[in-house]
């Protein structure tokens, strides 16, 4: 029995899954499932969180909540936990040639920027000083 494969042992199917898959002879579990949601990679995470980091040295933001969809990826930042999110950043791969995957979005549900390059994105949630003469 030691030159044989390992025996894999196939999960029950979620409600509303069409087709289980057999499990990653690796044991990395179903790609598929994993590969459709919509995420911030680390380099965006990093970026974002930069900002974040920033915001709440200044006390103006305390709490944050990630939330990953097949649909798009949203960061959503709050003045408390027990509040309504002040805004979103948000993610949406098929606006990615379009108007841009990237969209910062008020509470109100108005988009401040929306944009290809995340860093300008970001942009609009920093305050700028200027001198008025």
């Amino acid at each position: 029995m030691s030159d044989c494969e390992p025996i894999h042992y196939l999960r029950p199917r979620k409600k509303g899954a069409t087709s289980a898959a057999p499990p990653d002879p690796q044991g990395h579990g179903d790609h598929r499932q994993i590969n459709s949601q919509t995420r911030f990679d680390r380099h965006e995470l990093s970026q974002i969180l930069s900002v974040y980091g920033r915001k709440v040295a200044a006390g103006e933001w305390r709490d944050y909540a990630i939330d990953m969809g097949r649909e798009k990826a949203v960061f959503s930042v709050f003045r408390k936990s027990s509040e309504w999110p002040l805004l979103r950043i948000e993610k949406n791969p098929r606006l990615a040639r379009k108007q841009g995957a990237y969209s910062v979005v008020a509470a109100t549900g108005l988009i401040l920027k929306r944009g290809h390059d995340l860093r300008r994105v970001l942009d609009v949630l920093e305050r700028r000083v200027e001198i008025v003469r």
